[in-house]
C-alpha cells in the first residue's frame, strides 16, 4: 500500500513539473525522465538525468531543476508517511503492533543433566514511538520412563524507554526455575541505563547495565535474597540475506547487600546463547545454538555449568 501511494504521488509530481523545465527538451528525453519519476526509483531518476545532461549539455539548468522538483517531492512524500506511521502507532491499541518469533526444537543438555528433549521459545516485541516492549519465555522439557530429567522455565519482561536514538533507560522482570540446578524459582528485577552501539542495517549490538534484586528459592527449602548488578549484551550480524549470527549475554553478580559477606556470601550467574539462523523461506528459519548456564556458586550436589545446544525452527509473525 505505501509503495502504491508513493508511486502514485511521485507519477502526479511527474506530471506537474513546471513546462518551462521541459521545454526546450527532446521528447524521447522527456518521456524517459517521466517515465523514471513514475517508477519512484531514485537512483534511476538520477541515472536517467546524469545522462540527458551528458547528451544534452545545454539543458543542464533545466535538467537539474528536474532533479529538483523530484527531490522535493520525494521529501514531502517520505514526511507524510512518517507522519502517518507516528500517528498509527500513538493511536495503535494495547494489543496491536506486535511482532514475534515462535521457536520449537529439540535440544542436547550436559553439566546437571545429560540428556536430549524438546524445546520451545516464544519472543514478542512491541516498538513505539518513545517505548519498546519485550517478551520472552523458554522452556526445556523432558521426561524418560515416567521420569522428568530436565525441566527448565524462563520468562521475562523488559520496557525501554527510548531516551534518544541510541541511549535508551530499561527495567527488567525475569522468573526462571530449573530444579535440577538447585533453584525451583529464582526472580529478578533490575532496571538501568543501555546503549544501542550499533544499529547498521547488517550490523546491531547493543549493551546494558544497572542494579539488580534477585530472590532464589532452593530445591530444599531455603531463599535467599540478593542486591546484583546486571550486565546485558545483544549482539546480531546479518551475514548474507539468509544467514544471521546471534549473541546474546545475561550477567548477573550478586552480593550479600553488605561488605561482610561480599566474598564469601556471592554468586555470579552468567547465560552465553549464541546461534546462527539460516532462512528457509521468508518467514521460517532453521536455527543452530549454543548455550552456557554459569552458576559461581551452585548449591550442594550442583555443578556450575550447564550447556545446551538446541536444533529449532523459528517462524517470524
Amino acid at each position: 500500500m505505501k509503495k502504491t501511494f508513493a508511486t502514485a504521488m511521485l507519477a502526479s509530481a511527474a506530471l506537474t513539473l513546471p513546462a518551462t523545465a521541459h521545454a526546450d527538451i527532446p521528447d524521447p528525453v522527456r518521456a524517459m525522465i517521466d517515465a523514471a519519476i513514475a517508477s519512484g526509483d531514485p537512483k534511476k531518476v538520477a541515472t536517467v538525468i546524469d545522462l540527458a545532461k551528458q547528451t544534452n549539455p545545454d539543458d543542464a539548468e533545466a535538467l537539474d531543476a528536474i532533479q529538483s522538483e523530484f527531490d522535493a517531492s520525494q521529501a514531502e512524500i517520505a514526511a507524510a508517511e512518517a507522519a502517518a506511521k507516528q500517528e498509527a502507532i500513538r493511536t495503535a491499541g494495547l494489543f496491536e503492533n506486535w511482532s514475534g518469533k515462535g521457536e520449537f526444537g529439540a535440544f542436547r543438555s550436559t553439566g546437571n543433566s545429560a540428556n536430549t528433549g524438546v524445546t520451545a521459545g516464544l519472543a514478542l516485541t512491541r516498538t513505539g514511538i518513545d517505548w519498546r516492549h519485550k517478551l520472552t519465555g523458554r522452556a526445556d522439557y523432558q521426561r524418560s520412563n515416567g521420569v522428568t530429567t530436565r525441566e527448565r522455565f524462563q520468562a521475562a519482561y523488559e520496557p525501554n524507554w527510548l531516551i534518544n536514538d541510541r541511549l535508551f533507560a530499561y527495567a527488567l522482570a525475569q522468573y526462571e526455575r530449573d530444579q535440577f540446578q538447585g533453584f525451583s524459582a529464582r526472580y529478578a528485577v533490575s532496571g538501568g541505563l543501555g546503549y544501542d552501539v550499533i544499529t547498521e542495517d547488517d550490523i546491531t549490538l547493543s549493551v546494558k547495565a544497572g542494579p539488580a534484586y534477585r530472590v532464589t528459592e532452593f530445591v530444599d527449602g531455603r531463599s535467599e535474597s540478593r542486591i546484583a548488578a546486571l550486565f546485558g549484551v545483544d549482539f546480531d550480524w546479518s551475514i548474507t540475506d539468509r544467514l544471521k549470527l546471534t549473541h546474546d549475554t545475561n550477567a548477573t553478580a550478586e552480593t550479600g547487600g553488605s561488605a561482610t559477606v561480599i566474598i564469601d556470601s556471592s554468586n555470579t550467574s552468567v547465560d552465553l546463547v549464541t546461534g546462527l539462523n539460516a532462512k528457509v523461506s521468508d518467514n521460517l528459519s532453521a536455527r543452530i545454538s549454543y548455550a552456557v548456564e554459569y552458576n559461581s556458586n551452585p548449591p550442594p550436589g550442583s555443578v556450575e555449568t550447564d550447556t545446551q545446544s538446541r536444533v529449532t525452527f523459528i517462524y517470524d509473525f
